[in-house]
């Protein structure tokens, strides 16, 4: 009897891709009882519409096209959560995992004693054609923090930032309902999240060159993977957002005590300084939010200026408690700028992330 697998497939912006994809995928079905689901972020380039016209004449394929919500871990988790199969099996859509692999992962799930086959890169026996030096580096730099991060079971896994994966899909959907779906990479949340339970193993790769468009690699990828390492370190204890709040605020601590030096040396007192600076590191803390921790939720054009109005607005009373403290602090305890101001900030943070978090872009 044929095992039942499925196939997820995420897509954003990868038609000249999906197509030659498909084709090599869709003879699998003489080994098993197959279905491809193609989960797409409502991409701008007809991804989607040519998914649902190969579907109409391939009853195997599924499009299931997402509007108004967006991101691969979240793409993935949708697949595996609507996936019919006993096995699943997750892949890139942009050409660089090479379909001859699928069969390899899925024999190795099936011969043995496993829930989980990783697809590699940097397994002994893999081959790396469609990886830049510098994108190399970065990547074994990642490893290494994920396996510092992970539980000790997982230490011999060579690739945690693998789009690549087979899973038996019946006793892993609890877990697969627990990731973080703002994650850095699905992989890695769903081995955090399974603190170390899950009988793993690995099987090389042979991951090629894009054959059409660009890679979705960007800033907002790097912060997700430090909030992610930071989450873990955390023991999944302190909301990613909060986390990701927090080290923004870091930043809008250097702003207010920039602009607050700056302001003095132009031959302000603290006292009339101070107050630019707050409002300077509130509106920079916006900004960065906006693009990094909520940017699933991000604000653009008139929104993002009344955005900046409602967070100053809802930052109002922690600025006045901040200015009053610091100038207090100043005046009564010691002279020292750098005090003073830190000790205002510290009333602010809470206040400020679950205040906004509501108010300004609409998230509990």
């Amino acid at each position: 009897m044929k095992s039942r697998v499925s196939i997820v497939l995420p897509t954003y912006n990868e038609r000249g891709n999906i197509e030659p994809l498909l084709q090599q995928l869709l003879p699998l079905q003489h080994r098993y009882n197959l279905e491809i689901l193609v989960v797409d972020d409502d991409s701008a380039d007809g991804t989607a519409e040519l998914v649902r016209q190969l579907a109409h004449a391939e009853p195997r394929l599924r499009l299931i096209r997402r509007v108004g919500r967006s991101g691969l871990a979240s793409a993935i988790k949708e697949g595996l959560l609507d996936a019919t199969g006993d096995l699943a099996l997750v892949m890139d859509s942009d050409g660089q995992h090479e379909p001859a692999s699928v069969q390899r992962a899925l024999d190795t799930l099936l011969a043995g004693d496993l829930e989980l086959v990783v697809g590699s890169r940097f397994h002994s026996e893999a081959e790396i054609v469609g990886l830049s030096g510098r994108r190399q580096r970065g990547s074994s730099w990642a490893n290494a923090a994920a396996r510092f991060s992970l539980p000790r079971p997982y230490s011999q896994l060579s690739d945690y930032m693998s789009g690549f994966f087979a899973l038996r899909l019946e006793p892993l959907l609890p877990l697969i309902r627990a990731v973080d779906v703002n994650g850095f990479k699905f992989l890695y949340e769903l081995l955090a999240v399974s603190q170390g339970r899950l009988r793993v193993t690995e099987v090389p790769l042979s991951f090629q060159p894009r054959s059409y468009g660009s890679s979705k690699l960007d800033l907002a990828i790097f912060w997700d993977f430090l909030i992610s390492i930071l989450h873990s370190l955390s023991l999944r204890v302190l909301p990613r957002r909060a986390i990701s709040f927090g080290l923004v605020g870091f930043s809008g601590v250097a702003v207010q005590l920039l602009v607050t030096q700056l302001l003095m040396l132009a031959g302000f007192g603290f006292e009339q300084a101070l107050p630019v600076a707050v409002v300077a590191a509130a509106s920079s803390n916006y900004l960065i939010n906006n693009a990094l921790t909520f940017r699933f939720q991000r604000l653009t054009g008139l929104a993002l200026l009344r955005g900046l109005v409602k967070f100053l607005l809802v930052a109002s009373l922690p600025v006045l408690a901040n200015v009053g403290l610091a100038s207090a602090y100043y005046s009564l305890v010691a002279p020292d700028t750098l005090w003073a101001q830190l000790a205002g900030i510290l009333v602010v943070f809470v206040w400020n992330y679950a205040a906004s978090s509501r108010f300004v872009w609409n998230t509990p």
